[in-house]
């Protein structure tokens, strides 16, 4: 099965998630996928629970004073009830998305994006990197993230069309390390001691050593 550019072999991976644990600050238990509820936009706290994480893992979105409008919380609450009906369901597995799935994608992830977050007097837009965390931390079985980095290594780009790319590479890598291992992608995850953590954020910790820390190579 042709598994796109850069695939890693179980080996490669297993390296790389190994070393990934090992940095600094890595808390696995944090992960969404171990998180519970999964988070509901339509509800306020739900949406400010989202922005905290994303600034914690970087995304510096600046929070609201006293008194301002935040921009984030009416923008993604708008972004949900926008696409509510179209994001795939939370069930689906990065290997098991249809070319439909990706298409659709490019749409909504496009659109947020492109949301204007922060406050009235210093407005910037949501971006690339902050969008693709957020579709993950929705669906983290199903979207891989990514940053600018490894955007840019194995797309050149960070619009729609690179990130609707970026998701159907993971897809291939998904499959063909399910067909090397001959394992489901629970069992696979607890085979690199990785229990509870997702196939997507597996392979987005292989991407973050290899194309954002520049200190892993097949």
């Amino acid at each position: 099965m042709p598994a796109g550019p850069q695939a890693p072999d179980l080996e490669q991976l297993r390296a790389a998630v190994i070393r990934f644990s090992q940095l600094p600050g890595v808390d696995k238990a944090a992960a969404p996928e171990t998180a519970a509820p999964a988070l509901d936009l339509a509800i306020r706290d739900h949406r400010t629970a989202l922005l905290r994480w994303l600034n914690s893992w970087g995304c510096r979105i600046r929070y609201p004073r006293a008194g301002e409008t935040d921009l984030f919380d009416a923008g993604i609450r708008d972004w949900a009830a926008r696409w509510a009906g179209a994001i795939v369901p939370a069930k689906v597995p990065l290997a098991q998305l249809t070319d439909e799935d990706i298409t659709l994608l490019g749409e909504y992830y496009a659109d947020l994006a492109n949301l204007t977050v922060g406050t009235p007097g210093r407005p910037r837009s949501l971006g690339p990197t902050a969008a693709a965390k957020t579709l993950y931390r929705l669906r983290p079985r199903t979207f891989m993230p990514w940053d600018d980095a490894i955007a840019n290594s194995l797309h050149g780009a960070r619009d729609a069309a690179a990130f609707k790319a970026h998701q159907s590479l993971g897809r291939s890598w998904a499959r063909r390390l399910l067909d090397e291992s001959g394992l489901d992608e629970r069992a696979l995850a607890s085979a690199l001691d990785s229990e509870g953590r997702s196939l997507p954020k597996l392979l987005d910790d292989y991407c973050y050593m290899r194309f954002t820390r520049g200190d892993f190579a097949s």
